[in-house]
């Protein structure tokens, strides 16, 4: 079932009611009120192709697509202790030839996961999104990670080649998009994230969809129901 969302009202309907695959409500706003809670429930806004509607997007009666908010229950996740470091992962970091700051360039972050999928079905890094998530990088609510490449001897001669961003709820890190401009680039900025929560006892990284790529590197389903009870653990 699906439910459209009042502009006027930030609520949301229970998720366990939506389409098997996660997709439950359509609509709304992306304020900075509905992001949090969204994430808060497990919520999640994407636009995203599915081949039985027949559209890339569901369309409102401007002509507009609709904000489509997901909640899938299988939730795939990495925790941070069950990171898996491959054998070329290690060899690359012993090298140091990248270096990873947190929170130093969330916009150049966000517009390069956004130029790297333009082009897409599903994406959607456009200027509302941006907006929507600057807005609540600048209210501490999400944050980035910035792998960089020295340009030379210089200090300040280094270029942004990758890294990550997403959504901080409690002790856990939802992760929106990543992006790597060289070999290996988002992978050292997922893993020097995991290892930082290691360290700071953060609960999981919640990687929203299974890819490949992200089950190597330790990812795995949990129930919507422990998702949650983590999401809360204080």
């Amino acid at each position: 079932m699906l439910y459209l969302l009042d502009k006027n009202n930030i609520a949301f309907p229970d998720p366990r009611n939506g389409d098997p695959d996660g997709l439950f409500a359509l609509g709304g706003d992306l304020s900075t009120e509905r992001l949090l809670l969204a994430y808060c429930h497990g919520i999640f806004p994407w636009y995203a192709f599915r081949a039985e509607d027949g559209c890339n997007d569901f369309i409102d009666s401007d002509g507009k697509p609709y904000i489509q908010w997901w909640c899938p229950m299988e939730r795939f996740v990495i925790f941070p202790h069950e990171i898996h470091i491959s054998h070329s992962m290690r060899q690359m970091i012993k090298k140091n030839e990248l270096s990873v700051t947190f929170c130093q360039d969330f916009h150049e972050v966000i517009n390069h996961c956004g130029a790297l999928r333009e082009h897409l079905p599903g994406a959607w890094l456009g200027d509302e999104i941006k907006e929507a998530y600057t807005r609540l990088h600048d209210k501490g609510f999400a944050a980035s990670v910035e792998v960089w490449q020295e340009e030379d001897s210089s200090a300040d001669a280094r270029r942004l080649v990758g890294g990550l961003y997403g959504v901080c709820i409690g002790k856990c890190f939802i992760g929106e998009s990543m992006f790597s401009l060289v070999p290996n680039a988002s992978k050292l900025a997922l893993i020097t994230l995991a290892l930082h929560m290691q360290k700071k006892g953060g609960g999981f990284i919640d990687c929203q969809f299974e890819t490949p790529h992200l089950k190597s590197m330790g990812g795995r389903e949990i129930s919507y129901d422990e998702y949650m009870k983590i999401l809360n653990e204080k």
